[in-house]
């Protein structure tokens, strides 16, 4: 009688053992955030921000996504694909902590984890057909450009959104700030994007108010900061003018040739 493999086995026991350990990515996601700095710290926090998602052979297939319309949310599990894998952490200094306070690497989301595995939940928006080929538009992403997806799941409300569940160093979401722009900052969204630069104006919102600094970060109202968002290379600070903490984008300019929302 053939017996199942053992899951548990230590991977040095065999060559076959190690190979089932291998994993393959199913999908690519093309999003806004071309760096790692500026991307929300969770999932849903920019909710209007679109991505797409690129499903891989043999996953590229209307049998593939069959029945994937009715359901309106996804988990998506991701390699932290640009994090280095020597980089993994016991204990880590989460942002909600203040970016000085150590603690548990499994009682964070850090992305400094031992295998490098992502888990989000994000909108499914549509399924588009590009010839036979389909792909998976999705909001509030909080994923960096390229990303590989090993797996995509439905969200399941019944048994995935848990009413008496807590977290205590994050028991609710984080403050925002108000965004506020410079003529410049507005006009060259305007002349670069003449149709869709309001949509790109309330994604660029919906990141910026979540203030992206580093939480060990001193409230420096000097210091600049800048992120690749899109095609542009988006400058700001955070500043205390009127006594109102706020952040303040000092300009955009293009980066490359063709946007990518």
């Amino acid at each position: 009688m053939t017996t199942a493999p053992n899951l548990l086995t230590e991977q040095n026991d065999s060559t076959e053992q190690q190979d089932l350990y291998q994993l393959t990515p199913i999908a690519r996601v093309h999003t806004c955030y071309k760096e790692r700095f500026a991307i929300p710290r969770q999932p849903l926090l920019a909710p209007s921000v679109t991505s797409e998602i690129e499903l891989l052979p043999p996953y590229n297939t209307s049998e593939a996504v069959c029945g994937l319309e009715n359901t309106s949310h996804l988990w998506i599990q991701f390699i932290f694909h640009e994090i280095d894998s020597a980089k993994a952490l016991t204990k880590v200094r989460p942002p909600r902590l203040g970016g000085n306070q150590r603690t548990g690497v499994l009682a964070t989301r850090s992305p400094f984890r031992a295998n490098r595995l992502g888990l989000s939940v994000v909108k499914l928006t549509t399924i588009e057909f590009r010839g036979k080929i389909p792909w998976l538009v999705i909001q509030g992403a909080d994923l960096l450009d390229k990303t590989p997806i090993l797996d995509i799941k439905p969200y399941l409300p019944y048994v995935d959104a848990v009413s008496s569940a807590y977290c205590n160093f994050a028991p609710n979401a984080p403050k925002t700030l108000r965004v506020v722009l410079s003529n410049q900052a507005t006009e060259h969204l305007k002349r670069s994007e003449p149709k869709k630069w309001a949509v790109i104006l309330q994604q660029l919102i919906e990141i910026l108010q979540q203030d992206p600094r580093p939480a060990y970060h001193s409230l420096d109202t000097d210091r600049i900061y800048g992120s690749h968002l899109w095609q542009f290379n988006v400058k700001w600070r955070y500043s205390l003018e009127d006594a109102e903490p706020k952040i303040q984008v000092l300009s955009i300019d293009s980066s490359i040739s063709h946007s990518t929302l």
